[in-house]
């Protein structure tokens, strides 16, 4: 199978099933344009599974029809390719984290497929030991705010693995003066994650930082506190 092949049988799939009421549902959720099908979960779910039994599917195929399926624009499209990578965890390999890394120039454009790549891809890569922390050097400065949110995004599984948040936090300190949105919310979900973890550590982290980082990552972070504490993390005027 060519990977023009694969891509117009995914294409004409979601021709086939579109939903625009499920397209006004979901498009609340995106700040940004949000161009989709109006798929269902159940039925990308079937469509996944699908394709993996299809014969001829493999990883190879799949990198090769990424190009293809980025340039469609559906949200969907996206969704697929990064469905089907989860579920070829046992094929990852140090160069495959390395082409991840060009692909939020090609079509990783809202928060939703960054948390995927941050909450169940990447994530694998470090559980396999096939990258450490510093491999997301160049992330954290990336010109694309997607993939500097994935960083404390799939840190997070980091601090529930027992790593020392210490050593986590000074890691995303370069992030915790961004001007962009979407980075500000990982960085505070992230931080609220620690929190639940770690509350004095994180605590701490948090008063050295309360009169100058965003509002926005202390209104995440500080979510599951008491009204008393979070006072404590309100900006001095």
């Amino acid at each position: 199978m060519t990977p023009e092949i694969f891509y117009k049988q995914f294409e004409d799939w979601g021709v086939e099933h579109a939903n625009e009421d499920m397209v006004k549902k979901y498009s609340r959720y995106f700040k940004e344009n949000y161009d989709a099908y109006g798929l269902t979960q159940q039925l990308m779910d079937e469509k996944a599974k699908e394709i993996l039994e299809m014969p001829g599917f493999n990883l190879k195929l799949l990198l090769k029809s990424a190009p293809l399926f980025f340039n469609n624009g559906k949200y969907e499209a996206t969704s697929i390719l990064l469905m089907l990578l989860n579920r070829l965890q046992k094929q990852y390999t140090p160069e495959l984290f390395q082409e991840l890394s060009s692909w939020f120039a090609l079509g990783i454009r809202n928060w939703a497929h960054a948390d995927m790549l941050g909450m169940f891809i990447l994530p694998e890569f470090m559980k396999k030991g096939m990258i450490r922390m510093n491999d997301f050097d160049s992330w954290l400065t990336s010109p694309y705010k997607f993939q500097q949110r994935c960083v404390p995004v799939t840190l997070i599984k980091n601090a529930k693995n027992g790593e020392d948040v210490k050593i986590l936090f000074n890691y995303i300190t370069p992030l915790m003066m961004t001007e962009e949105r979407e980075v500000r919310q990982g960085v505070g979900w992230f931080l609220k994650e620690c929190w639940k973890l770690k509350p004095l550590e994180t605590e701490e982290f948090l008063l050295k930082w309360k009169d100058t980082a965003p509002r926005l990552i202390f209104q995440l972070a500080c979510e599951k506190m008491t009204p008393e504490n979070k006072l404590r993390f309100k900006k001095a005027k």
